[in-house]
């Protein structure tokens, strides 16, 4: 069950999708507002009528992409039912769409710094923390809303080290366990 598709103003999504490729193509510093309506063609004062300032816009950045994220996760699970499998097969899917987008996901994890962004990390988190909490109730963890916000935490400390490593199969193997997802406990 995917979200349906926001509409958003298009030269809104034009600049969005200009902040996309300038990440990644680079680092934070080169998101600025001039590089940005560049690479969208719009011109400066267009980018004041989306967007406040820049903080803003790295908001809208991060929210983006963790949309995107959060539907390739809903999409993966449908039909799934609430427990071990579904919990880690969304998990997959958070791990490989953070790979795949590791420029823009390096930019956001820079961005975190800003307040504003901070903020919405924390907001993320928690959207993932109630999606995984009733798997994790499924499992019979006694606790399971900390569980899932233990679980999405140790998932970002995973995807922060695939930025740096690439594919790390050591490192989604120990996320496994943590949780008693390793398929050897699968019963």
């Amino acid at each position: 069950m995917s979200h349906p598709p926001k509409l958003a103003h298009p030269t809104r999504q034009a600049l969005l999708d200009a902040g996309f490729e300038l990440a990644s193509a680079g680092s934070l510093h080169r998101l600025t507002i001039d590089a940005i309506v560049n690479q969208a063609g719009v011109a400066k004062g267009t980018f004041y009528v989306h967007f406040s300032d820049r903080a803003a816009f790295l908001v809208a950045l991060h929210a983006q992409f963790h949309e995107r994220l959060l539907d390739h996760i809903l999409q993966a699970v449908e039909g799934l039912s609430p427990g071990a499998e579904r919990l880690r097969r969304g998990t997959e899917v958070y791990l490989n769409e953070c790979l795949r987008q590791r420029a823009v996901k390096a930019i956001l994890l820079e961005a975190r710094s800003e307040v504003a962004i901070a903020q919405e990390v924390q907001r993320r988190h928690a959207s993932f923390v109630q999606l995984e909490q009733t798997d994790f109730a499924m499992l019979g963890w006694p606790d399971s809303a900390m569980a899932a916000r233990l679980f999405v935490a140790l998932g970002a400390e995973v995807a922060l080290i695939e930025l740096e490593t690439g594919r790390n199969e050591a490192a989604r193997q120990a996320l496994w366990r943590f949780a008693r997802l390793d398929r050897d406990n699968e019963a």
